[in-house]
């Protein structure tokens, strides 16, 4: 059901002389952060119903996680779908999934920052948060796919009596590498920002336990002309950090593919193509998770249809490219007269995977073109409808990436069609589950709308008007 403030929007966006304010319903300083905070601090009211009803669900998957995890370990990978010729199955395609979710949060906090979009205060702090806890989801499944889980430290470069040592040119010690310089960056560049508010939730809390745990981690923030311009500086040079690794770590992510000789993996197109996918399925994550989220704690003044209606068209162009770069790689595999990469891509739309391929096709590129039409830009059950498909999609684009390339490789003799356990929809469930547990948790204690940033775009609008 729209509320007042999304019939407002979509009312100005529909007039091309208008252009509607990014914080409606006359908000001002104070009543900002009543509105976040309140988040944290009213849960003995009747919105918290649904974030119990939530947690306990969430954290009841990732038990079950747990569990499968404890019986892999004492068991072994033999439990998952895994098998000669698909050594990479299901855990790598969830790997690469959600280090993708994890691309938005940086994007739409660093990028956009440094090119002054102002839409991007109200859902920034959304996408980073879930940018840490995709990172975390993403780094379970190497961990517990190497076997022997109990001797990992062979894996890291220290002095040991079999003189062992990690191949630095392997892409696989590369994705460590990249994947933890952004985890570590991005928890830098979340935590920066989060310095203001947490000051402003300390100013306001009522116990003594929530008022030291928020003075211990707003470092003393006092607001002084001083601080702010030491963290502003501060976060300018986060920002510059981390803009690069946008495109750095998806792109390191896809040459663990791209440099091997596998048909169907060794293209020059897979360092674009994921990283525009890897945007595409994040933004697309950042709908699924705000939309509910301002409905149930009634934010939509200042998360407003103007800003799913941004978001969008965003999803509208990565998912564009992300057909293109479909239809490039058909195009390459004829152009390069290979009959191996020819198979290749014929057996991913033709073969035995054809279903998870039409799933791929119609879920990343179909859906999105639905955002051409502006009534279901400015639908929120649309934006919410479609967004999960394309995070669908995306997970079934790395399923085939991953699957259909291994599946049917150059010896018709070791040709395999592979068939995922139950272990393997457990382990992926799981994984939501701890996304959704650690995502519930800081919506629980932490602000979940940049209280500051949004007080810097109110003052503008009073400016302006």
């Amino acid at each position: 059901m729209s509320s007042q403030y999304d019939l407002e929007i979509q009312t100005a966006l529909e007039d091309p002389t208008s252009r509607p304010h990014l914080v409606m319903g006359g908000a001002t300083f104070a009543s900002i952060d009543d509105d976040v905070a309140g988040v944290s601090e009213g849960f003995l009211k009747k919105t918290s119903l649904a974030w119990y009803a939530m947690f306990g669900a969430s954290i009841s998957v990732l038990a079950m996680l747990g569990a499968v995890v404890v019986y892999l370990i004492s068991t072994g990978v033999g439990i998952w779908g895994n098998q000669s010729p698909v050594f990479w199955g299901w855990p790598i395609v969830n790997f690469v999934f959600w280090v993708g979710i994890a691309h938005a949060g940086t994007l739409i906090s660093a990028i956009l920052f440094l090119l002054k979009q102002d839409w991007r205060t109200s859902i920034n702090r959304f996408a980073e948060a879930m940018t840490i806890f995709a990172v975390c989801c993403a780094g379970l499944f190497p961990a517990i796919h190497v076997g022997r889980i109990w001797v990992v430290y062979w894996l890291f470069p220290i002095p040991n009596q079999m003189e062992m040592w990690p191949n630095f040119r392997s892409p696989l010690l590369w994705d460590v590498f990249a994947v933890s310089t952004y985890a570590t960056v991005s928890l830098l560049f979340w935590y920066m920002g989060l310095i203001p508010d947490l000051a402003t939730f300390r100013d306001r809390a009522t116990s003594k336990i929530r008022q030291g745990a928020y003075a211990f981690f707003s470092l003393g923030w006092t607001g002084s002309s001083r601080h702010w311009h030491r963290y502003e500086k501060a976060y300018l040079i986060l920002a510059g950090l981390a803009t690069p690794l946008v495109l750095s770590v998806h792109t390191v992510v896809s040459f663990d593919f791209a440099v091997s000789q596998l048909p169907g993996w060794h293209t020059t197109i897979f360092p674009p193509y994921f990283v525009a996918g890897a945007i595409f399925s994040g933004f697309a994550m950042v709908l699924t998770l705000m939309i509910p989220v301002r409905a149930i704690f009634g934010l939509q003044h200042i998360v407003t249809l103007r800003h799913l209606e941004v978001v969008s068209k965003v999803i509208l162009a990565t998912g564009s490219m992300v057909g293109y770069a479909y239809a490039m790689e058909f195009f390459v595999a004829w152009y390069s007269g290979n009959p191996y990469e020819q198979f290749a891509f014929t057996n991913r739309a033709f073969g035995p995977y054809a279903w998870a391929y039409w799933i791929m096709v119609s879920c990343n590129v179909i859906s999105p073109q639905l955002f051409w039409f502006k009534k279901l830009r400015q639908s929120v059950p649309a934006l919410f409808v479609i967004s999960i498909f394309v995070n669908i999609g995306m997970w079934f684009e790395r399923f085939v990436i991953t699957v259909t390339s291994l599946s049917r490789d150059f010896l018709p003799g070791s040709w395999a069609y592979f068939q995922p356990t139950p272990f393997d929809a457990l382990t992926l469930i799981g994984s939501f589950g701890l996304f959704f547990t650690l995502f519930l948790l800081f919506i629980r204690f932490l602000p979940i709308i940049a209280i500051s940033e949004i007080k810097g775009i109110l003052h503008k609008q009073e400016s302006h008007h």
